[in-house]
């Protein structure tokens, strides 16, 4: 046997059941102040009892809040990527806010007002920018945003004074992995980049360098080679370093990816990672604890990046009246040692 529901209250009931207007009822259930204590006591009980439940998107139209945020997510086939997107998520989720994502499809486009429009049709009431930073291309649109854009968060891109920026230290965790190789004796020390289109992947190599010449160790034109992000460049690249850069006998990798490519080749050859070479990656990916050997890292926060971006979207929101000043937010990065470069050499 079915049974049938109880039909649904609506705010004309509500209305005709406490003889005031619909205007009225409007205004208690959205907190408004312009009405009578003991009206609003009348409705208030009335709503109680009939187990009315305001529909959401019937109060954003009178509220004009809809707790709902943009992200615009660029290179999703990157785990780093898909860190930062749980923390937007998980801290969305918390705060009570909806979620509109949109794909980047072309990482390194100049323009996103298509993808802005789009979300302001969508009522989200702020946005954040989640793609990666390519060829200087954030700089470029930023100073042309749609006159409509809403409030707007930019991940991982440079410092820009008229918006608040969370980015991760690359610059510093390379300065960390190279100066941990250079203690363990390495005096030869190669490098594996991102494709250095990538700010992240310039950043990286920015430190290498920098690193190297602060304690006077070669540097030459066959001891960094360009990569791609995934593990086949570091087989296809890894070679090359060995072939023209006999001495080497430490590399910093810019990705964990490329080094589980690099450390794969070395097995595959007899090379042992890392009495021969020592080997640091970048990004903590969780595979590189169970790989053989396991891979000495640098880990970043994408998580809790994705977090802050969101609560301080969240803060900014709620909290309209005051002056807003864009902040420019740098997390740190932590050096995770293991196998792949444990070992101290004889100087």
């Amino acid at each position: 046997m079915y049974s049938r529901s109880k039909p649904k209250i609506t705010i004309r009931d509500i209305a005709e059941g406490c003889n005031v207007s619909i205007q009225t009822v409007s205004r208690v259930i959205n907190n408004r102040p312009d009405v009578s204590p003991s009206t609003r006591e009348k409705i208030e009980t009335f709503i109680t009892k009939s187990g009315y439940r305001p529909n959401a998107v019937a109060r954003s139209l009178v509220s004009r809040q809809s707790k709902t945020l943009g992200v615009i997510i660029g290179g999703l086939r990157y785990i780093s990527v898909g860190y930062t997107l749980n923390g937007i998520n998980e801290a969305c989720e918390k705060a009570g806010y909806s979620l509109i994502i949109k794909e980047l499809l072309e990482i390194d486009s100049a323009d996103i007002t298509p993808l802005i429009l789009n979300m302001v049709e969508k009522q989200v009431e702020g946005i954040i920018y989640a793609a990666p930073d390519i060829n200087d291309n954030v700089f470029n649109f930023q100073s042309r945003l749609p006159a409509s854009c809403p409030p707007i968060i930019f991940i991982k891109s440079k410092p820009n004074p008229k918006f608040t920026t969370i980015s991760i230290d690359n610059y510093g965790g390379a300065c960390k992995a190279v100066e941990h190789l250079i203690a363990n004796g390495c005096k030869h020390i190669g490098h594996i980049s991102g494709p250095l289109s990538w700010l992240e992947a310039r950043e990286r190599k920015k430190g290498w360098e920098d690193t190297l010449k602060k304690h006077g160790l070669e540097q030459n034109a066959f001891s960094c080679f360009e990569g791609d992000w995934t593990g086949e460049s570091g087989i296809e690249l890894f070679p090359y370093l060995l072939q023209r850069y006999q001495n080497l006998d430490g590399l910093f990798v810019s990705n964990d990816e490329m080094a589980m490519g690099v450390i794969r080749y070395a097995n595959s050859i007899g090379l042992k990672i890392p009495k021969d070479v020592s080997v640091v990656g970048f990004d903590n990916q969780k595979e590189g604890a169970f790989f053989s050997p396991s891979i000495t890292t640098v880990s970043h926060p994408l998580r809790e990046m994705g977090k802050l971006a969101t609560t301080t979207m969240i803060s900014i929101l709620e909290n309209e009246e005051e002056f807003y000043q864009p902040l420019q937010i740098k997390l740190e990065t932590s050096l995770i040692i293991r196998e792949s470069s444990h070992s101290v050499r004889q100087t």
